[in-house]
């Protein structure tokens, strides 16, 4: 089953162009290789990027992380066991950033 007939219809019909126009055969087929090789890359990086953000969560249901902040003015530490998203901004404290230290490994 091919994936991509659009693009191995294109390369074959350059490939025919060209040996009609009377190149060389070894020289056609690897440059047909290479278009085709470089147009399926291209598209298979363009289909990564349109894939659709991922639906968020039900309002008030939360993702349970481990994550160990630190406040660079005062040393004081807060470990963050549950938040709305994966990557949660970090808690102020001392009226700065707190430093994120590490995940936790428990």
């Amino acid at each position: 089953m091919i994936k991509h007939p659009v693009i191995l219809g294109i390369v074959i019909a350059l490939a025919v162009i060209g040996l009609v126009a009377g190149k060389d055969t070894i020289a056609v087929v690897v440059a047909a290789g290479v278009a085709y090789l470089i147009l399926r890359i291209g598209v298979v990086m363009l289909g990564g990027l349109a894939r659709p953000v991922p639906a968020p969560l039900p309002s008030g249901e939360l993702r349970k992380v481990r994550l160990l902040y630190r406040c660079s003015v005062c040393g004081t530490e807060v470990r963050m066991t549950a938040a709305p998203d994966e990557d949660p901004e970090p808690p102020r404290h001392c009226l700065e950033d707190m430093d994120m230290v590490a995940p936790t490994m428990e």
